[in-house]
């Protein structure tokens, strides 16, 4: 069973938060709004904030520009994760990471399901590493940024959450880059 070992210091990590939306703006962004106080909340610090549209090109070169970024070690996004022909987060994610997080769309799924029931087979949540930086797309809704936030990543980027943790390897993700 996890356990929060409170005899450790938190680290706080930095993270980026991405909406992709065709609709929405800084100030009827609810999704965004929420993840970002909830990350704050938690201790962790808003690397970067943006509303971008769905195109995959656009979202892949978002993506990729804050992984190149020194000062952010996560990204999550909201939106775009759906069904439609809009929703491509799923796929410029992708077109980004070096190895897939596999699981983290099966938690999520399962913390969905008690939820929403059998509506939760229509996200396609992902999570995944590129360049020694966490990438997590979420769905849209404000229920499931809480959902991902409060049951999965809140857990797993607190470094104090054991058996294991995202943060605690942190550090090593890049490890295969650093090699001669």
């Amino acid at each position: 069973m996890s356990t929060l070992d409170t005899s450790l210091e938190f680290i706080p990590v930095r993270i980026a938060v991405l909406t992709v939306s065709d609709t929405r703006g800084f100030d009827d962004d609810k999704s965004g709004a929420t993840l970002v106080k909830m990350i704050e909340e938690a201790g962790h610090v808003i690397a970067d904030r943006a509303i971008i549209t769905d195109d995959r090109p656009l979202i892949r070169d978002h993506l990729t520009a804050w992984i190149e970024r020194a000062d952010i070690d996560v990204v999550i996004s909201t939106g775009g994760t759906g069904l439609t022909g809009r929703d491509v987060t799923v796929e410029a994610h992708r077109d980004v990471y070096e190895k897939e997080i596999d699981a983290f769309g099966t938690v999520f799924t399962i913390v969905s399901m008690q939820k929403i029931g059998t509506s939760a087979v229509q996200s396609r949540a992902t999570g995944g590493v590129a360049k020694g930086t966490y990438l997590f797309a979420l769905p849209g809704s404000t229920g499931a940024c809480k959902d991902a936030w409060n049951e999965i990543l809140k857990l797993q980027l607190d470094y104090r959450h054991k058996p294991c943790n995202f943060v605690q390897i942190l550090p090593r993700l890049d490890e295969h880059m650093r090699r001669k």
